[in-house]
């Protein structure tokens, strides 16, 4: 039988992105990456995020903006291999008028009823509720504040409350 799938978003709990900008958590390390022509984008990202989300008991798959730019820009910093990644397509910042995340439907479409946890800094009570309508295996949602990222508490949660 398959492990629980782990859907993983960038900024937010990879890149606190929302902490003082003045003020680089301790232990991340910052790049600059240049997705569009312009200002690079200031990121922030910790090395030991990867062999602990690598030691979790799931499959680990982006659910990000970054799409596949993540396993060129964020995989290798944080130590993690290449990843599957929810391909967004045209559904990409989609508002939706019912207040479903733009990502949920397509989180739960890619999961195919497997269980699943989904780290991300913008779920809400309607992501909740579209999960529990629309997906018929086990599902955690966890936030993760994007001022201080994925922490140890998180990890350990992960860990405890695997769906399954």
């Amino acid at each position: 039988m398959s492990r629980p799938l782990l859907f993983l978003d960038v900024d937010g709990p990879l890149n606190p992105y929302a902490a003082q900008p003045e003020r680089r958590p301790e232990g991340y390390t910052t790049i600059r990456v240049a997705l569009r022509p312009g200002r690079p984008l200031r990121v922030w990202l910790n090395p030991s995020h990867g062999p602990a989300l690598l030691s979790l008991p799931y499959d680990l798959c982006w659910a990000t903006t970054w799409m596949d730019a993540a396993n060129r820009w964020i995989a290798p910093v944080v130590g993690l291999p290449e990843l599957p990644y929810v391909d967004f397509g045209d559904r990409l910042f989609v508002h939706r008028p019912d207040g479903v995340h733009w990502k949920t439907e397509a989180i739960v479409a890619y999961a195919e009823g497997r269980p699943f946890a989904w780290v991300d800094d913008e779920q809400s009570a309607a992501d909740e509720a579209f999960v529990a309508e629309h997906h018929p295996g086990p599902a955690l949602l966890h936030h993760v504040d994007p001022r201080i990222g994925l922490r140890e508490p998180d990890f350990a949660m992960l860990r405890n409350a695997t769906p399954s």
